[in-house]
């Protein structure tokens, strides 16, 4: 039987099908390369079959999986404000995965967000109250909800993976979506200032896509249901990954600083890791140094 992993052709979903294929499985690719690309599965056609759809019509494909990777959502705040439509399109796409799972009788791991915890005061954990102030986040606490009334009725077995700020190769597709450590990297290698919102002081929990691949994988061979945050406990500011940044390409650029245009905008994010750690036995094995090593050598940069 194979693994089903929608939004395999996507940033982190291309990085677990990878590591999937690597251990001998067999990977059915759900996407519909709306912020996908078929070059990220470049090299591994052969063990992959790649179906060009969207979730929402998952359940007119005649397959059966053992395993179940949902990724394929709206990944980003901004679409969903661009497009209020996404909530549904994000909730309906969770509804067929999960009728999917029921009929095939089997485990599914799906992406959440640790922007469930804007304007909550970090360290955060999984039991606190989200604050919904976008779409975004509603439609991620909504998938959450749906996903426990699932185990409730039918049995079926879900974690939602609540990642913080996942970064690494294979961003490009995204575009302006990308991660900020992806996007100050692609301006400095062009040789521009990277622009930054405000004072530069907020933080975030930068996670390396490899971690989070190993984090998927562990969650689904788990007995555990619920929601589990993904990220490393540690915090670093903009101008902190422009600096390491600067340092680890050896060059001498300074970001910009201009208003931030953006309501409700995040301040801090900090992973409480306890629970993963716990449950999963997980723990973050890339610093935020090495995953810019890494992804600097993804792009053909030599670091120091």
């Amino acid at each position: 039987m194979s693994i089903l992993v929608t939004g395999g052709a996507g940033f982190i979903g291309s990085n677990l099908v990878e590591q999937l294929v690597d251990s001998g499985q067999k990977v059915i690719v759900l996407d519909d390369l709306s912020t996908g690309s078929r070059e990220n599965l470049k090299g591994l056609s052969g063990s992959v079959e790649i179906i060009e759809s969207s979730c929402e019509n998952l359940l007119d494909q005649e397959i059966s999986p053992s395993a179940i990777y949902h990724l394929g959502i709206p990944s980003s705040s901004p679409m969903y404000k661009r497009d209020p439509m996404l909530v549904g399109k994000a909730i309906n796409g969770l509804i067929a995965v999960l009728e999917l799972a029921k009929k095939s009788e089997c485990r599914v791991v799906y992406a959440s967000t640790s922007s469930l915890y804007s304007g909550l005061v970090p360290p955060h954990r999984e039991d606190m109250e989200a604050l919904i102030s976008d779409y975004y986040t509603e439609a991620r606490v909504s998938m959450e909800r749906i996903a426990e009334l699932y185990k409730r009725l039918f049995g079926v077995d879900s974690v939602g993976m609540r990642f913080f700020s996942v970064y690494g190769p294979r961003e490009m597709s995204k575009k302006q979506y990308a991660n900020i450590v992806t996007q100050f990297l692609w301006e400095m290698m062009a040789g521009k200032a990277p622009v930054i919102y405000g004072d530069g002081k907020q933080t975030r929990d930068f996670v390396y896509v490899k971690d989070v691949v190993h984090a998927l994988m562990l969650a689904m061979n788990s007995d555990y249901h619920g929601a589990l945050n993904v990220g490393t406990g540690k915090s670093y500011s903009f101008n902190e990954v422009v600096e390491i940044l600067a340092k680890k390409m050896d060059v001498d650029i300074e970001p910009v600083h201009v208003e931030n245009p953006i309501k409700n905008y995040v301040r801090h994010t900090l992973d409480d890791t306890s629970k993963a750690e716990k449950v999963l036995g997980f723990q973050s094995q890339y610093s935020l140094h090495e995953g810019i090593e890494e992804l600097i050598k993804y792009y053909g940069k030599s670091t120091e």
